[in-house]
């Protein structure tokens, strides 16, 4: 897919590149390419927040030393044409420069949005398996739900689905109990 022509200095019949998103205006929203196609989101909702907040804290308090556990806006740039930024992801120590990850994390989690379902369950999710992330986890904070897909033979595979109260025992990237609802913290009441 290639960029719309326009004449405010994003790129004319061309794919974007990680260097037209550095000349991207910080406004709020969040830009992503995924093999040149700009994706961009708005402003998450203070819901999604509280979620994304909830599951980096309880990753974090299980994470073994050599892993890092990081939120957005942080982008995993495999290429000079696709760099997401997963709501939470989990790499290697060792894997990070000061700027972002160039290789696959270990788990990558997105947290749905009105505006994101769409490329959260099909573009990100095929995006993140060609780069060979293990595990991505979506969270949908409406329910809430947290559905948990693993990387086998290069394609997703559901492996879990757990709502509300339900408990998530998690096996990779390393051992962690997720529970939905407590996700939500004080906006589950």
């Amino acid at each position: 897919m290639t960029a719309m022509t326009t004449t405010s200095g994003i790129p004319h019949g061309r794919p974007f590149t990680v260097d037209d998103l550095e000349a991207m205006p910080d406004d709020g929203n969040r830009y992503e390419l995924i093999d040149g196609m700009l994706i961009v989101s708005p402003a998450p909702s203070r819901r999604h927040q509280k979620v994304v907040l909830q599951l980096a804290i309880r990753l974090d308090a299980a994470c073994p030393d050599d892993l890092e556990v990081l939120t957005a806006p942080f982008g995993v740039r495999l290429s000079d044409t696709t760099e997401l930024q997963p709501d939470v992801l989990v790499a290697p120590d060792k894997d990070f420069t000061d700027q972002y990850l160039p290789v696959a994390p270990l788990l990558a989690v997105e947290v749905l949005s009105p505006s994101s379902v769409i490329n959260d369950l099909n573009n990100k999710k095929a995006a993140y398996a060609r780069m060979g992330v293990v595990s991505y986890w979506v969270v949908d904070p409406q329910q809430p739900r947290l559905t948990v897909f693993e990387l086998v033979d290069g394609r997703y595979r559901q492996v879990a689905e757990v709502k509300g109260d339900d408990a998530f025992e998690a096996e990779r990237p390393f051992p962690v109990r997720i529970v939905p609802a407590e996700l939500l913290g004080r906006l589950a009441r």
